[in-house]
């Protein structure tokens, strides 16, 4: 933006200049056709040698400009087209200024060495004799750098050494930013640096009713224009953005948390009738639970369960139901089971006596928080009524008033068959197996049929059980575990079905004898240690007399053997390793080796001549020399897209986002097999990405790769050389570090030159601007049309601490994940939804909300996860220590926003 100081177009009165000598410059004004006065001036002394004519102007305030410019119109003849004109005449004049904190007074005497020469002016075109005839002059424009100014104002001098010259207009600006409003943050007017090569950085303030999500700034370059945009604020709780500044909610809608996107109008069953709302309240009758985002509808409890039924055999009851008709509008519905027993007698009142009974009863799998529709109940007594009651619950029934949604059924027990097996006892036991007998307390209506032992471990799920059948009553119960505690209960089959079970018995098997152990032990192993080494003398004459693959087959003996004679529990495995021996000594190598390592070869050239195919080279057509050295080539694939970058950008917008996914797949398994190898590439950009007619990318250059001995975690320290700063991540620019993370940093980056068709990262951005915006915390945004899901996985990416970046592994099966469910591609950045930060770790996220005084209090409290923080109430807040109740509404705001943000990306597939 030009802030103007002087143009003399716009000047009604005299100019008041100052001409030196006094017949040296002319000053002539004119009116226009708009009665507007031009005023000119004019100097045509040629005829005249040793010409020193000055013309100076009015004082001019510099306001707040370092550096100004003096944009000069004019006309100058051609000294050739003036006739009888001496060798004097000249085509040039010069600009010279002077500084003055005050106006020079009247009178003072002009000197021109006092003025500092600005520059030399000459015509790009001049005109001649015939030009005069035709009226038609040829107008020059001129802009002059005047500066550094550091005085309150300043003088200009224009000096006329023999031209013939008519300066028509004067006139005398700087440049200046001009106060602008930018994501949210006003930028005041801002005048560039003197030094016209560095940027001014200027802080903006967030508009009102507007937080800062990152510090924005912005930098005034000096042609006054504003560049670079770093942070941004975005719109508080209650407001929303609109025409740049951040508006209240209206009533009918809310907004819950800080961010640019539009309040939402209020879910069903809530209203809000405020303004600038944070949440919607419930209509009557409806409720929200602790954890249910503001963003859901109110709810109420179910109704009853329907079509309660029960069951009754020998010994189990099951309970059947149907779901409630009206759930409330929620799915978490959990159902209890609550009984009573009642013994058919009336107390004073004339009402049947009950009692709980949940305690002398076993539901299977448990009486509360149900998410099935049956249950089975045990251990009943006979001959009794039960009452059983189902209570159908789901997220708010506990803030309800209203009655409980019960179902109830009345269950006697007189249809369960008789306890026929009285006392069981054990007769013997041994360390595998335990001897039982039973006697008959009742006689049965007919005939037993047989009897069922049933029986676990005590320790076990009682679920988990054996069983065995004997016509008698005693059994012999085998393969049991030496010292191990049993239950045991009994029942009999006759014609007419099964009876109850017996009550529990509990019997133990007896110990392990370790002497016993100890002999089988020593036993196998003297056995496996003869066996083995006459195996391995005759073997190794057999060797000997071969000698054939003795190396191969005599290692691996030698190992099977000691193996087997220290571990004979495997001895299994021992018999295998023998079987491997005779393969290695029947089947010779062949000589042909799969790989071949160059490193243990003196001549590098022996170890190509072995592994690689030679290809004569009259099948080579060289058509273009691009470097000189050793005169060996090799031949790889022709990709036919070549460069990945200079590919995008010739085909802007021309693939589906799965294509550009599935060309990001390629690079990620060329990445992953380099990571697995030990290598760390250094240098992954997409211009050093090649693709081949099928859009397959596939990973070249490996002019600055390493390799990392031994440890895939190491990292390789450079030292000297020149690194690419847009690509590289902060570690290996500030120390010269990089690993296999800060090949998945360099990734992201090429995620980004994929995203937006092979823009430049970081624009125009020098390097050292680019490392401290990286500094503070700067990535770069989503690229237009990039799927949210990747990103999320750019910033996961582009995080500080290399261990806390994903692994090539991680990040090749996020994509893939992408591609078998294409629906995760859909939702973009630049749609209406949700913006919030990827924070990872408690410390980040406290920071963001200005309440890291806290930290220690989450810490304390075993809240170390984002996962974990998600699930806190306003009780949890205030129980670690949170006493203020303003800290607590923010801590419980930002979780609510958390939850959100969370549960946006794990439905897109990816874990924080």
């Amino acid at each position: 933006m030009e802030v103007v100081l002087l143009d003399t177009t716009t000047v009604l009165g005299e100019l008041d200049w100052k001409t030196y000598p006094v017949n040296g410059w002319d000053a002539i004004t004119e009116m226009d056709e708009q009665n507007r006065p031009i005023h000119t001036f004019q100097v045509c002394h040629v005829m005249e040698p040793n010409q020193n004519n000055w013309l100076r102007s009015g004082w001019i305030q510099r306001q707040a400009a370092q550096r100004v410019y003096v944009e000069l119109r004019f006309t100058l003849r051609d000294c050739n087209s003036i006739p009888w004109v001496s060798g004097t005449c000249k085509e040039t004049f010069n600009l010279f200024y002077l500084q003055t904190d005050e106006p020079l007074a009247a009178g003072t005497r002009f000197r021109p060495a006092d003025y500092a020469k600005v520059d030399t002016i000459a015509a790009d075109e001049s005109f001649t004799q015939t030009d005069l005839g035709d009226r038609v002059l040829r107008l020059n424009t001129e802009v002059r750098e005047v500066g550094p100014v550091t005085q309150k104002g300043f003088y200009l001098a224009f000096q006329d050494v023999g031209a013939c010259i008519a300066l028509v207009s004067v006139k005398v600006f700087y440049k200046r930013c001009p106060s602008t409003l930018r994501n949210l943050a006003e930028f005041p007017d801002t005048v560039p640096h003197m030094d016209s090569s560095s940027l001014v950085e200027v802080r903006g303030a967030c508009v009102e009713n507007a937080e800062e999500r990152d510090t924005p700034k912005l930098y005034c370059g000096a042609d006054g224009d504003w560049l670079v945009p770093l942070g941004r604020c975005v719109c508080s709780i209650g407001h929303e953005e609109k025409d740049g500044y951040c508006l209240a909610c209206k009533p009918g809608f809310f907004k819950a948390y800080a961010g640019n996107t539009k309040c939402s109008k209020c879910p069903a069953h809530s209203s809000s009738h405020d303004q600038a709302a944070t949440i919607c309240h419930c209509d009557k009758g409806f409720f929200r639970a602790i954890r249910d985002p503001s963003t859901m509808a109110c709810t109420r409890p179910p109704s009853a369960p329907r079509n309660l039924a029960s069951v009754i055999n020998d010994t189990a009851l099951f309970l059947q139901w149907m779901p409630p008709g009206d759930t409330g509008g929620r799915k978490d519905i959990t159902y209890n089971i609550l009984c009573q027993r009642c013994d058919g007698s009336e107390g004073d009142s004339g009402v049947t006596q009950c009692e709980p009974c949940e305690t002398e009863l076993r539901f299977i799998p448990r009486p509360l928080g149900l998410t099935g529709t049956s249950v089975a109940i045990l251990d009943f007594a006979m001959h009794t009524n039960y009452t059983f009651h189902v209570e159908a619950v789901n997220g708010v029934s506990g803030q309800a008033l209203s009655a409980r949604s019960l179902a109830n059924v009345t269950v006697n027990t007189h249809q369960a068959g008789p306890v026929l097996v009285g006392v069981v006892r054990k007769d013997w036991a041994s360390q595998n197996s335990i001897a039982l007998s039973w006697s008959d307390v009742e006689l049965p209506p007919s005939d037993i049929v047989d009897y069922e032992v049933k029986y676990f471990e005590k320790e076990q799920e009682q679920l988990s059980y054996s069983s065995t059948r004997t016509k008698t009553p005693s059994v012999v119960v085998t393969g049991l575990r030496p010292s191990t505690v049993y239950v045991f209960h009994v029942r009999a089959r006759t014609a007419a079905g099964y009876t109850a079970y017996s009550p529990n018995f509990e019997f133990a098997t007896a110990a392990e004898d370790p002497d016993i152990a100890d002999q089988g032990q020593v036993l196998v192993v003297v056995t496996a240690s003869v066996g083995g080494f006459s195996l391995l003398v005759i073997l190794t004459l057999f060797l000997l007399i071969t000698g054939r693959n003795a190396l191969c087959a005599g290692h691996v003996l030698y190992s099977c053997v000691v193996t087997a004679a220290f571990k004979p529990c495997i001895l299994v495995s021992f018999l295998i390793c023998m079987l491997y021996c005779v393969f290695c000594l029947l089947v010779p190598f062949s000589g042909i080796k799969t790989y071949v390592d160059p490193d243990t070869y003196e001549d590098p050239t022996q170890a190509v001549e072995e592994f690689a195919k030679e290809i004569d080279p009259s099948y080579i057509c060289i058509e273009r020399v691009i470097g000189a050295g050793r005169p060996i080539m090799i031949v790889v694939e022709y990709m036919e897209n070549g460069a990945l970058d200079s590919f995008l950008r010739t085909r802007d917008g021309q693939f589906t986002v799965l294509q550009l996914v599935g060309m990001l797949r390629g690079i990620a398994v060329g990445m992953t097999y380099l990571s697995e190898m030990g290598y760390v590439h250094r240098d992954l950009a997409a211009r050093n990405i090649l693709v081949d007619a099928s859009l397959v990318c596939k990973v070249s250059d490996f002019g600055m790769s390493r390799v990392l001995e031994d440890d895939t975690e190491a990292a390789y320290t450079a030292t000297g050389g020149k690194i690419p700063i847009r690509w590289t991540a902060p570690e290996a620019i500030a120390y010269g570090k990089f690993s296999s993370a800060s090949d998945v940093w360099s990734y992201a980056i090429v995620m980004w030159e994929v995203m937006s068709y092979g823009e430049r990262p970081y624009w125009e951005m020098s390097n050292q601007d680019v490392i401290l915006s990286m500094e503070e915390g700067y990535r770069l945004p989503a690229p237009m049309g990039c799927p949210v899901t990747l990103h999320q996985l750019m910033l996961h990416c582009w995080q500080k601490e290399p261990s806390q970046r994903p692994r090539f592994t991680d990040v090749l099966s996020f994509l893939d994940k992408l591609i078998i469910n294409p629906s995760s591609l859909l939702t973009l950045v630049n749609e209406e939804m949700p913006d919030y930060p990827l924070f990872i770790s408690i410390g980040d996220w406290l920071d963001s909300i200005k309440m890291s005084q806290y930290k220690n209090n989450f810490l304390a409290a075993g809240y170390t996860t984002l996962d974990s923080i998600s699930t806190m109430s306003i009780d949890d807040i205030r129980r670690i220590g949170v006493c203020l109740i303003g800290h607590q509404r923010r801590i419980i705001s930002s979780i609510q926003s958390l939850r959100l943000q969370l549960h946006h990306i794990q439905q897109s597939g990816f874990q924080v």
